[in-house]
This record gives C-alpha cells, sequence and structure tokens, in this order.
C-alpha cells in the first residue's frame, strides 16, 4: 500500500543536460565554465558530459588530457554527493549538489554567498537540479540541469491513489526542487536530500507500522533500498546492482507499470477466492441434492430432503457426474482469463463475488442436475 520511488532515470528520464551557468557575483562566466569542466572530464555520466560539451560549444574551450595535468578524478558518490578532480599543488575542484559543497566549504573555512543561494532557489523552484562548483575554499557558481518528467506518469499515479496505493518520491535533490518535481508528476509525498540509508530506514519504518512498501530505482545507490522492500521494481536503464536486488526487471523502465502488476496480482487472487468460493458452496449443494436421492430407498427418513425428486439413485448419481465434468468445462476458461480487476472498495468487491460466485454456487447444482436427470429419463 506504499510505493518509494527514486527521482531520477524512474520518474523522470534521467538524463539530466546542464542549460546554463550561473556565477557567482564577481566571477566571469567563463571562469566557472572553465573549473566546471575541468572537474568534469573524467566524469562519465550523463550530466558530466553534458557540461564538457556546453563549455565548449558556449565558450569555446576544448577539453584537456587530465593524465597530463597529473590530476586525480574525484568519483561522486551517494555518501559525499560531490565528484570533482585534485590537481598539483593541492587544488581541489569540486561540483555537487549545494548543501555537500556548503559542507565542504565550511570545513575550509568558507561557505556558499548569497548570490549563490539565489540562484540555487531559483532554479530549484524551475524543478531544475542546481550543481555548485567549488575551486579550493570558493564558490565559482552553479551549474542548471534540467531533466524531463515521464510522459503520462500524472495520471498512473492518480490511478495508483485510486487502488489505495501511496506514492513517495525519494531523492538526493534540495527541498524545493523534489518539491517542483513532485507537484509536476502527481506523488502523494517526497523526500529530499536522501542518502542510500535514509531510504533504507524509511522503508523499514513502514514495514514495522504493518505496511506492506514497494520500490522502484535504478541506480546502485538504490540497491540495498531495492532488496529490503516487500515488492522492489528495477528499471532496465538502471546499473547491474539495481537489477540484482529488484524482484523484477522492468524492460520499458516504466515506474509505473507496478499498476499492472498491482492489478494482475489481485486479478489472481480474485480469481482464486471466486472459484474456491464456487466450488465450496457447489459442493456442499452438489451433495445435499444427489444424498438424499442416492439413500432414500435405503433410509426413507431421507425423503424429507429429497426436495429435488429425482428420477431414480442411479440417475441422481451420473446427473451429478454429467454436471461435475460440464462445471469443469466451464470454469477452466474463468480460471484462465480471471475475473476482471475494478477500482472499487475491498469490502463491495467481496460481497459481489460472494452474491456472484457463492450463492450461485449453491443454486447451481439444483438447476444443472434436475435438467441432466430429465433429459436422462429419455435416454
Amino acid at each position: 500500500d506504499i510505493l518509494l520511488l527514486d527521482k531520477t532515470g524512474t520518474i523522470t528520464f534521467g538524463n539530466r543536460q546542464a542549460t546554463e551557468f550561473l556565477p557567482a557575483d564577481g566571477v566571469p562566466e567563463t571562469t566557472l565554465a572553465d573549473v566546471a569542466q575541468l572537474a568534469s572530464l573524467s566524469d562519465e555520466t550523463p550530466e558530466g558530459r553534458s557540461i564538457v560539451i556546453l563549455a565548449k560549444e558556449k565558450y569555446g574551450l576544448r577539453g584537456r588530457n587530465i593524465q597530463e595535468l597529473d590530476a586525480v578524478f574525484v568519483p561522486f558518490t551517494a555518501q559525499t554527493r560531490m565528484s570533482g578532480v585534485n590537481l598539483a599543488g593541492g587544488r581541489q575542484i569540486r561540483k555537487g549538489a549545494a548543501d555537500a559543497v556548503d559542507d565542504h566549504l565550511k570545513r575550509l573555512g568558507s561557505s556558499l554567498p548569497d548570490s549563490i543561494k539565489i540562484h540555487i532557489e531559483k532554479i530549484a523552484k524551475q524543478g531544475g537540479t542546481p550543481l555548485v562548483v567549488a575551486d579550493n575554499n570558493q564558490a565559482l557558481g552553479v551549474i542548471h540541469l534540467k531533466d524531463i518528467v515521464k510522459g503520462g506518469i500524472r495520471e498512473r499515479f492518480a490511478e495508483l491513489r485510486q487502488m489505495g496505493i501511496r506514492t513517495i518520491m525519494v531523492t538526493g535533490d534540495n527541498t524545493l526542487t523534489a518539491a517542483a518535481i513532485a507537484a509536476e508528476a502527481g506523488v502523494d509525498d517526497f523526500l529530499a536530500q536522501a542518502k542510500p540509508e535514509e531510504k533504507l530506514k524509511l522503508i523499514r519504518q513502514f514495514q514495522r507500522e504493518g505496511h506492506l512498501v514497494a520500490m522502484t530505482g535504478d541506480g546502485t545507490n538504490d540497491a540495498p533500498a531495492l532488496a529490503q522492500a516487500d515488492v522492489a521494481l528495477a528499471m532496465n536503464s538502471g546499473t547491474q546492482e539495481a537489477k540484482e536486488a529488484g524482484n523484477m526487471v522492468d524492460l520499458d523502465s516504466n515506474p509505473t507499470k507496478l499498476i499492472e502488476i498491482v492489478e494482475i496480482g489481485k486479478q489472481l487472487l480474485i480469481t482464486r477466492g471466486a472459484l474456491t468460493t464456487f466450488s465450496i458452496s457447489n459442493d456442499i449443494a452438489k451433495y445435499f441434492a444427489i444424498i438424499p436421492a442416492a439413500f432414500v430407498s435405503t433410509y426413507p427418513m431421507l425423503s424429507v430432503f429429497n426436495m429435488m425428486h429425482l428420477s431414480t439413485p442411479q440417475n441422481a448419481i451420473l446427473a451429478a457426474v454429467i454436471y461435475n465434468a460440464l462445471t469443469i468445462l466451464f470454469l477452466i476458461p474463468l480460471a484462465l482469463r480471471g475475473i476482471a480487476y475494478r477500482h472499487v472498495p475491498a469490502a463491495k468487491l467481496l460481497l459481489g463475488n460472494v452474491l456472484i460466485y457463492g450463492v450461485g454456487g449453491l443454486i447451481a447444482p439444483f438447476i444443472g442436475i434436475k435438467l441432466i436427470d430429465l433429459v436422462l429419463q429419455f435416454i
């Protein structure tokens, strides 16, 4: 009844692209672009490649060989939420989430200037991702990363809501960006600036409260949460770690596929319950119909229950056998096709199935066996 969704690559396409460089006051835009490109030369993510391309196309900055610069690339991790490069002479360039870079600057005795905070807020309100760039203890500016919410996802989340499933988006983005994307996608709630351990903690909390939790994700940092969830759906476009941690892999990389999964599961449960209800009530009625007719000659007191007045004990047994065979022929297509799932309250659904398959199972044997007995009398 709770679905957690990673944002990037699950709710959005995940192919975030750098669209502009927004420098801090007093910092030339070319300087910001140059340092951002330098920090991204060994970054093989779509975001990193787009930063290198934007700096080249907009300012004519050519890529450099990071080995020739005697530089050490610092890869992104879910814990630091930053990447960058360490150059000779102790120079450190970092780019990453605003709060992560701010913490990094504070350790170096600095902090984010107000002009950068304004850029961050502006980008976040637009639903973009602000990526702050710092050179040693100086914040140079912000890179605007833009992503696109997958089409039709809002309507699909509305369907999940009708099914009684609460949707929660989990993302490493700041609160403003998360709120903008959550409003656009139509999820019920969101968790911003989430680290892998926080996703895991949230799932365990819901499970302790008695909820059945599903999780969809595509990244390596989603793997622990996918492994913990009761139902885990990994995106086909995701990492191998995510696919191995999930119960299922969605080849279309569409998180709302979970609607079909839930509907199929509920359809299976409804079909099994309906067939079981029909079989039990059918067997009770069937034996109540034929036992008095079959044994009334041996036990005359059973004539009180012989309401159907079947022609002979032999015909009563034969009619029951033929009725059983015909019932199986009727039930097989129903079992294969399944009973259609409808978005109605469980109590209403249960009542409808009891009336149709329970009461129907009680009435059908009396009518069926009597009609077969009438036919047998003329054979």
